[in-house]
């Protein structure tokens, strides 16, 4: 099963995050936001389908694909039983296992600044960002 959002760059993305990766919804980005690397994306998690949330939830292995100009990149992490998936605007990628409503996924492979740096570049000139989202 998967979740397709759409969402750009900005010239403040800088990807530096070490722990943490996000897209928001909001459509501006200050330098603090270090693990931001898209805005603008056309859905939060409360457009998720109850039947998705349930199978991050339970899932053990959740992917995702970060895909600009045709470069991709992929995150792979896991869900738990706990997470809340209910932030309006914000969707955070986790290597910890912090769980808040903006956590979409824990024990992650990368943050923010292990992302393709040739993807970030793009960003920072306000490419088009695709952000899959696979349950397995």
């Amino acid at each position: 099963m998967e979740f397709v959002i759409h969402a750009k760059g900005h010239e403040n993305v800088r990807a530096l995050h070490k722990t943490t990766l996000e897209i928001t919804k909001e459509t501006y980005l200050t330098p603090r936001g270090d693990c931001i690397i898209g805005v603008s994306a056309d859905k939060s998690m409360q457009d998720f389908p109850e039947e998705f949330k349930e199978k991050i939830r339970k899932s053990k292995r959740i992917i995702v694909e970060i895909e600009v100009e045709g470069i991709k990149d992929v995150v792979i992490g896991r869900g738990d039983e706990r997470l809340i998936l209910s932030h309006p605007t914000d969707i955070v990628i986790r290597k910890s296992d912090f769980i808040c409503p903006r956590t979409l996924m824990i024990k992650a492979n990368k943050g923010a600044k292990d992302i393709n740096r040739e993807i970030v570049e793009k960003l920072k000139n306000g490419a088009n960002l695709t952000f899959r989202i696979i349950v397995e």
